[in-house]
């Protein structure tokens, strides 16, 4: 089935303790369309880019699937970028630069091909663009999903509680969950989020996994110790490309499905760290994905036997 990726298509300077790239190809939407081609080959690309972006980029994309006839390219402009330094614990970073250029007056407008897509991912873009991109759609997918942040939460809070109402599917951070729900606890901060609209909720936790909730219904998924952690951008935009990219071809939208999602988000997210930028997606094999969702399972496969 059709997947539909709205978000960023940019560049990104990177500084960590393990390295230093000046110009690499970033964005969520870059990120998510990586991350989903390893299980679909149906998907649509909404985002705005300058006419420095190099076009081998999106060559590339569409070789694996990703239909871009949803990106704008103006000319005579310059790409989002962004710039950032991590801490050596990598869950801190410093933002040294973020020039908005051509998504400062992004106004995504849906190709008619694009309309009827089965399933919607929203990155992480103003919610009143997310709002505008569900009111464009023929028919209301079998699932639509959101990431969001806290620049949201402070500047748009309005908007983002009027998008919430029309989604299926949040993911957020636990820092971003607290802030949004006035909560401390991720359980009671999932049932105050969930009120607001969407049914299903996912919260990141880095290095320490990851939960879903539906209903009465928690499932946590743990995050894989690494030796090479090399950068952490982008990770949670691949984690929700994975997510999406398994639902949408499985066609199964029931919470063990979901579960099984999460599982496969989580991988593809521990791959991403493994280098600079995407370049890890690019070379991954179907084989490597399914060895790792193995170990993934070994973390919490265990027997027990009580004794009286």
């Amino acid at each position: 089935m059709s997947l539909l990726v709205v978000g960023t298509v940019a560049f990104d300077a990177i500084e960590t303790p393990f390295g230093k790239v000046d110009r690499i190809t970033g964005g969520s939407g870059n990120y998510i369309c990586h991350s989903a081609r390893h299980f679909t080959n149906k998907m649509q690309l909404v985002s705005v880019i300058g006419d420095d972006f190099d076009t081998n980029e999106l060559k590339y994309l569409q070789s694996v699937g990703t239909d871009t006839d949803g990106i704008q390219v103006k000319e005579g402009e310059k790409s989002f970028f962004w710039s950032g330094k991590y801490h050596l614990d990598l869950n801190r970073r410093d933002t040294l630069a973020t020039d908005l250029n051509v998504l400062a007056d992004f106004d995504p407008v849906l190709p008619e091909k694009f309309k009827s897509s089965e399933f919607l991912i929203l990155g992480n873009i103003d919610p009143a663009l997310q709002s505008k991109v569900i009111d464009q759609m023929k028919e209301r997918p079998k699932l639509i999903a959101m990431d969001t942040m806290n620049f949201w939460m402070d500047i748009a809070l309005d908007a983002l509680e009027a998008v919430l109402q029309k989604v299926d599917l949040l993911i957020v951070n636990e820092e971003e969950a607290r802030q949004l729900s006035k909560e401390y606890s991720l359980v009671k901060a999932a049932e105050v989020i969930r009120k607001k609209g969407p049914k299903y909720l996912i919260i990141k936790k880095g290095e320490h996994g990851a939960l879903l909730f539906h209903g009465n219904k928690v499932f946590f998924a743990p995050a894989l110790p690494l030796e090479d952690v090399f950068d952490p951008t982008g990770a949670g935009d691949t984690f929700a490309g994975g997510f999406m990219g398994y639902l949408a071809n499985t066609k199964d939208l029931s919470f063990e499905n979901m579960k099984r999602g999460v599982i496969y988000g989580s991988a593809m997210a521990s791959f991403c760290v493994e280098k600079f930028g995407p370049q890890r997606l690019k070379e991954l094999t179907r084989q490597e994905i399914e060895d790792r969702v193995q170990v993934f399972i070994s973390l919490v496969d265990f027997d027990i036997i009580l004794k009286d």
